[in-house]
């Protein structure tokens, strides 16, 4: 890991909105991802990982007011130089509430809404329309318009409005606050598949820690504006204590584990299971 070069890299980043006084979103930033990481965000509300996804392509600082210190670099480019449309050549973008990036009559003029912009030509458009719509499982709705979706399909389609553009990198924000528990499975799943099969670097904020433990390769814990823990998911949340500290929590055999290993009954080392399939191997010979 140590030999590659990072594709998004901030360096002593920080920045400050207008009008919120002396109090940085984010602070002394210093962070390298790789190429087909599955990177999560874990932190509360106002924790900077909104702030910090939204680097990644530029918009802070080029869009919003504020003051903004170090560099962030995205495959080598300097975000602060660069245009916000030719950062979405590279990294594409998705919220947490999809009915905000969604403005056309039907699902295929959804997606081929940012390709006009790229300026790409129609007979290639409507192949992406066709690639992403399978990739993202809405074959056959082109027609139908993206308010008659679901919330779950609604996230898919913004997934694949962002899809079509080719990015490298994808970063989403709570992608699932607002879909219900199979929507939310829906959306997971495709991330998933499109960081394992096609290398996608992904940058994921979300709340969901069993799905943290479960798919990213790496955890970053955010509060207050800076990284507090950062590692693998079995790394990351052993640190049980710290973790409920900061007001979040756990996966619940980490938690059990924790408690077991405080209790006396098994003796892990401070290092937890994050999984149902870690657990089974830990716990194999005390259930026998």
């Amino acid at each position: 890991m140590d030999e590659k070069q990072p594709v998004i890299e901030f360096k002593n980043v920080s920045y400050t909105y207008a009008g919120e006084g002396n109090q940085p979103a984010i602070k002394n930033i210093n962070l390298s991802i790789y190429e087909g990481e599955y990177v999560a965000l874990l932190g509360l509300n106002g924790a900077g990982k909104t702030t910090l996804q939204l680097c990644i392509n530029g918009v802070i600082p080029n869009m919003m007011a504020g003051d903004f210190e170090g560099e962030v670099f995205t495959y080598g480019v300097d975000t602060y130089d660069t245009p916000v449309r030719e950062m979405a050549k590279h990294v594409g973008m998705v919220f947490d509430n999809p009915e905000f990036q969604l403005s056309q009559m039907s699902v295929a003029e959804e997606i081929a809404l940012g390709l006009e912009n790229l300026g790409i030509s129609y007979p290639e458009m409507v192949t992406r329309v066709k690639e992403v719509l399978n990739i993202v499982g809405l074959n056959g709705l082109e027609e139908r318009s993206p308010f008659g979706l679901s919330g779950g399909q609604q996230q898919r389609l913004s997934i694949a409005s962002a899809l079509a553009m080719h990015p490298k990198i994808l970063v989403m924000d709570e992608p699932t606050s607002n879909v219900d528990p199979i929507g939310k499975e829906e959306i997971f799943a495709v991330a998933a598949q499109l960081n394992k099969e096609r290398n996608l670097t992904v940058v994921m904020a979300e709340h969901e820690v069993e799905v943290m433990a479960a798919y990213a390769d790496r955890v970053i814990v955010m509060h207050q504006g800076e990284i507090i823990l950062n590692g693998t998911p079995q790394e990351v949340f052993s640190n049980v204590d710290k973790i409920k500290e900061l007001g979040l929590r756990t996966p619940q055999v980490t938690e059990y584990a924790n408690r077991l290993e405080k209790e006396g009954i098994v003796q892990l080392n401070g290092i937890y299971p994050v999984t149902i399939g870690q657990a089974e191997s830990a716990f194999k010979e005390l259930f026998k």
